[in-house]
């Protein structure tokens, strides 16, 4: 009984390490190349692979390609949501700002 839950529990991991390299790579194919030059981040492409990969291998693990049962996190889903958490924590944020101009204040935007 307890074995069924815990499937279940690392199932849902499984699909939200999906959906989390699914956005980050959805959010990188969106934003210019340009900004990851200006911002002095790795270039557009190489973050194109590794989160190309990073979805991949999250939703191997989703479906249970790697495991015998469904939801079997592994290694490459742990790095998965590494490379996924590592974009959207600082890479998001700082090409994100890139081509905002605008009415910008000291304080913000006016």
């Amino acid at each position: 009984m307890i074995s069924v839950g815990l499937d279940l529990v690392f199932w849902v991991l499984s699909i939200i390490a999906f959906g989390m390299s699914a956005w980050a790579l959805f959010h990188a194919t969106r934003t210019p190349a340009r900004a990851f030059a200006v911002t002095g981040k790795q270039t557009k492409k190489l973050w194109l692979i590794i989160l190309g990969l990073a979805a991949l291998f999250s939703f191997a693990s989703a479906v249970g390609y790697f495991g015998i049962g469904l939801g079997q996190l592994n290694i490459f889903a742990i790095a998965s949501v590494v490379a996924a958490g590592i974009y959207l924590a600082d890479v998001k944020p700082a090409v994100s700002e890139i081509g905002k101009g605008g009415n910008q204040g000291p304080y913000g935007p006016w």
